[in-house]
């Protein structure tokens, strides 16, 4: 299972050769704990957004586990292409990061929220204006006149100083969940209305931001946060909201220092939504796999255990019953 456990950086190099991550679960080790019905075999395949990536992975190697006869292969690609795959039936499930348009249900799109994450704003941890950036953090309009309007061009008219380092935004170039809930958080904007150098994928802006200390950008919680520290990846930073615009980061608005932190905050309702938002997977009509069926009763049940360990926050348990009915 050691190529799933692959370090950050080597999964950003890897997105940058490829453009799209593909992993085969059927590496994984096998057993038999007695607690399922082994007799399931065959292959579920996955396709799409980065931000469910890491939590699909996971699902998909305890999965395998509990059924030593199935595959499940899951590749990132953003959730464009989760959904377009999953509408013409090249994946069984597509893992997409926004709400579901109607125009995608008019193509006969079906989908369940299976978890919740957010997107972050994320600076480069060298940034020349930090300290002033933690203490006072940044208001969504600010935001939105470096993303939108442009009119903040230097991080001295960011925080009030007199620095002339510019601004230097990232966005993405490829059509994602992650872009799509930054631009609704600033003001109901759409991704094309985000302005910056754009850069594929949630890896690659992680990246981006990384290497350019005028950098800024935005990423989905499990591209900030390394998993097994729970802290913030080496090189990067998280701009704090001033949610209450009173030009100080107050210590209830004061929760980026960890991951768990930002779950925490997410799970009160504390961070907003959008950004925070909820996670989907979705098919081409109502599964009549009987395999994908199992998988997705799965996912809602048992395994929402892995939710928390991934670096996301659980649906609530009346989400999670309304969703289970989707599959009767």
């Amino acid at each position: 299972m050691t190529g799933r456990r692959h370090s950050f950086f080597v999964f950003l190099l890897i997105g940058w050769i490829s453009g799209v991550i593909l992993t085969g679960c059927n590496q994984a080790p096998k057993r038999n704990d007695g607690s399922v019905n082994d007799s399931l075999n065959g292959k579920i395949t996955l396709s799409g957004a980065f931000a469910l990536y890491p939590l699909a992975v996971k699902w998909a190697e305890e999965f395998e586990k509990l059924h030593p006869g199935v595959t499940v292969n899951v590749s990132a690609g953003g959730a464009g292409k989760g959904m377009t795959d999953a509408l013409s039936k090249m994946v069984d499930l597509g893992m997409f990061s926004k709400a579901v348009s109607t125009e995608e249900q008019a193509k006969g799109a079906w989908w369940i929220a299976v978890a919740k994450d957010a997107v972050l704003p994320t600076i480069n941890a060298n940034n020349p204006v930090l300290p002033d950036l933690k203490k006072k953090g940044l208001t969504k309009q600010k935001f939105y006149d470096i993303f939108i309007t442009g009119h903040i061009k230097t991080w001295g008219q960011a925080v009030g100083n007199s620095s002339m380092v510019d601004v230097q935004a990232f966005t993405r170039s490829d059509a994602c969940g992650a872009a799509d809930m930054w631009a609704k958080y600033l003001n109901n904007k759409k991704q094309e209305d985000l302005l910056g150098l754009g850069v594929n994928g949630d890896p690659g802006v992680a990246d981006a931001v990384r290497r350019n200390v005028e950098g800024i950008g935005f990423n989905n919680l499990g591209f900030i946060y390394e998993m097994q520290t729970r802290k913030i990846y080496q090189g990067l930073n998280v701009i704090p909201i001033d949610l209450n615009e009173n030009g100080i980061i107050d210590p209830d608005e004061d929760f980026y220092g960890t991951m768990d932190g930002v779950m925490k905050a997410i799970n009160e309702g504390k961070y907003p939504s959008p950004p925070a938002r909820d996670l989907y997977l979705v098919s081409g009509g109502k599964p009549d796999n009987k395999l994908v069926i199992v998988f997705l009763r799965w996912i809602l049940s048992d395994g929402q255990k892995f939710v928390y360990e991934a670096g996301y926050v659980a649906i609530q348990p009346d989400q999670i019953k309304s969703e289970l009915q989707k599959l009767n």
